[in-house]
């Protein structure tokens, strides 16, 4: 899943990245309201960690921008104040939850996955489909019972897919969201190519009840 945090303690960043990095998620970040507003409006993300006392701007406008560009990001407010004024003003802008400094790195886990599992997986941890069990905490896959070895990326690959199932993924969209905004630099999808190929010979090999699909020229369609 990718996040980005948006906060200008540097500290307080740097330390959120790592552990989120060792928690298996892909992290973006920004240190102030300009680069923030950048990153929403050409990138899209899974959840925002979103500071509201930026030194250049507000944060609750950021929620306010993503409500016009129409983004369905999870957002968790991350603030200093305890007030509930302004926990009521993210709530009512679209923030999916609140979280007041200092927190302990643990408890910032649960309340992203809880926003993950809300929305795009209907408050479930995993998904089955046909003879497919696919677990988001374990990041583990199963085929008729039977656990199927993927490397990191192969797994941030499955998720993306079985997420949006039976809909057709651009091959940039896929690009940026299992390997960050970084991929504006790669001058091909050739990596794609074989992380694909290697997932799709692995569900074949094991019997799996759908397929992903190539669409040429295109990108990539998870059928069941």
């Amino acid at each position: 899943m990718k996040i980005l945090i948006i906060e200008d303690e540097a500290d307080l960043r740097e330390n959120i990245i790592q552990f989120l990095r060792k928690e298996q998620y892909l992290v973006e970040s920004a240190s102030d309201f300009h680069s923030a507003k950048e990153k929403i409006s050409l990138y899209d993300y899974d959840c925002i960690l979103l500071d509201v006392g930026l030194p250049d701007g507000n944060g609750l406008d950021i929620l306010r921008m993503l409500k016009l560009l129409e983004k369905q990001e999870n957002v968790i407010v991350i603030s200093a104040k305890d007030s509930l004024d302004d926990k009521l003003e993210g709530l009512d802008l679209g923030a999916d939850d609140y979280l007041t400094k200092p927190f302990h790195l643990a408890e910032l886990n649960a309340r992203i996955k809880a926003v993950l599992r809300r929305k795009a997986l209907d408050g479930r941890n995993m998904v089955r489909i046909n003879n497919m069990e696919l677990n988001f905490d374990d990041r583990t896959l199963q085929i008729n019972g039977n656990d199927i070895r993927l490397n990191r990326k192969e797994f941030d690959i499955m998720a993306f897919f079985v997420v949006n199932k039976n809909r057709l993924i651009h091959k940039s969209a896929l690009a940026e969201h299992v390997w960050g905004d970084h991929i504006d630099n790669a001058d091909n999808f050739d990596f794609i190519y074989s992380q694909i190929k290697n997932l799709r010979k692995k569900l074949k090999d094991c019997g799996a009840d759908l397929e992903i699909q190539a669409i040429y020229g295109v990108g990539y369609k998870l059928t069941v």
